[in-house]
């Protein structure tokens, strides 16, 4: 059964109310066998539709009232329906939808969709909503229209990338674009292989709910660092791993290009299982050396604690860490997996990240995280460990 946004069945069909519409379909689409409708509405007619298809959501609404604090683009639709509703049509960019189906009825001036859903247009559905409830049934209230284009498609991967395409002018953050394109599922699922019930963060509106998403940006960071170079020049060449920790944005590109490439790239592929084999594993050390217990004693005024608990470890000094543990990460028939030798020990490495912290980054985590110093002083450490137990 399909389902809405917020769990209940979705009715088989919409009736969509229109004022105008007309058949703007090229030839393109007619090959493709696709419509595409545009026209006018009365605004009335948008506020049933479901935006389950949409890389975004009405932001208002999802980051909740304690943190509802509308935007400029908010602000500009409330001051638009408010003080010149006559003027809505031509000041506002309108709405894009998609449907499975759609019938065109010329005598009710009515289309009846199937499976709908907003694709444009979220915000300016939720601030309509607003509108509507505050000034439905008052003598005054005056209904602006709507301009609205319809895209007819039974084409779910081309419905994903039109979400996309169509909403880059409102700065959607690539996180949504890669939950919306599919490319972070199989990395969630080999998660919950080692956290089960462990959700990732796959769109704009996930990344406020604190307590409920791992920070899949943060994830693949981590990934990143503590993967073994010989691995990581394979994808961008003769990396250093101080970007890593500054250059979220590039880390998720970069594992995107991955996703995209390495059923037809061997050295992609590789890296691929990599993320799928050690992001349970990844994401346990990162925990542990955020609160890691030997930092007490250590004096860093950068370290928070809490009753003589370290609480929060920087990802200035945790990042460069993780960086020297890739030398213990190696692959095997059955996958990719982390095993520190018998003989190290992390205290070793501590003492090494706390003179590396002083001395070399000045007290700054921020430096120490960007440093290739910071990353090449302790990466010799493991190093060392490793060549030993190999021989």
């Amino acid at each position: 059964m399909n389902m809405t946004s917020n769990g209940t069945p979705r009715a088989s069909a919409l009736d969509f109310p229109y004022i105008t519409c007309r058949n703007i379909s090229g030839p393109e689409d007619e090959a493709a066998g696709r419509k595409v409708y545009s026209g006018h509405a009365p605004t009335s007619s948008v506020l049933a539709l479901e935006d389950d298809e949409n890389v975004r959501e009405y932001l208002v609404d999802a980051l909740g009232k304690a943190k509802a604090r509308p935007t400029l683009v908010h602000q500009a639709i409330r001051k638009t329906l408010e003080d010149h509703p006559d003027q809505f049509s031509v000041l506002n960019g309108g709405m894009v939808i998609v449907a499975r189906a759609a019938e065109v009825d010329d005598k009710r001036r009515v289309l009846v969709l199937k499976r709908p859903s907003i694709i444009n247009g979220s915000q300016t559905q939720g601030e309509l909503r607003r509108f509507f409830d505050r000034g439905r049934g008052q003598p005054d209230f005056y209904e602006p229209s709507i301009k609205f284009e319809l895209i007819v498609t039974t084409d779910d991967d081309l419905i994903a990338e039109i979400s996309i395409s169509r909403n880059f002018q409102n700065d959607v953050r690539p996180i949504s674009i890669a939950g919306r394109r599919g490319q972070l599922d199989e990395l969630e699922a080999a998660l919950q292989n080692r956290i089960p019930g462990a959700k990732l963060r796959k769109s704009e509106t996930d990344l406020v709910v604190d307590d409920e998403f791992i920070d899949t940006e943060k994830l693949i960071q981590v990934l990143f660092v503590l993967m073994p170079q010989k691995l990581l020049v394979l994808g961008d060449g003769d990396a250093g791993k101080g970007f890593t920790y500054s250059q979220k944005t590039r880390c998720l590109k970069l594992f995107q290009r991955i996703v995209e490439g390495h059923e037809s790239d061997d050295d992609l592929d590789a890296m691929y299982r990599y993320f799928l084999d050690m992001a349970g594993t990844a994401w346990e050390l990162y925990e542990k050396w955020k609160t890691h217990p030997g930092f007490r004693g250590t004096r860093l005024r950068s370290i928070e604690r809490e009753n003589g608990q370290v609480t929060n470890v920087p990802d200035g000094i945790v990042f460069p860490i993780l960086g020297a543990l890739s030398a213990f990460v190696n692959r095997r028939r059955t996958g990719w997996f982390f095993q520190p030798v018998e003989r190290f020990d992390e205290r070793e490495l501590i003492d090494a990240a706390t003179q590396v912290y002083m001395e070399i980054a000045d007290h700054n985590p921020q430096t120490m995280g960007k440093s290739k110093a910071c990353y090449s002083a302790l990466q010799r450490i493991t190093a060392i460990y490793a060549r030993l137990a190999a021989a």
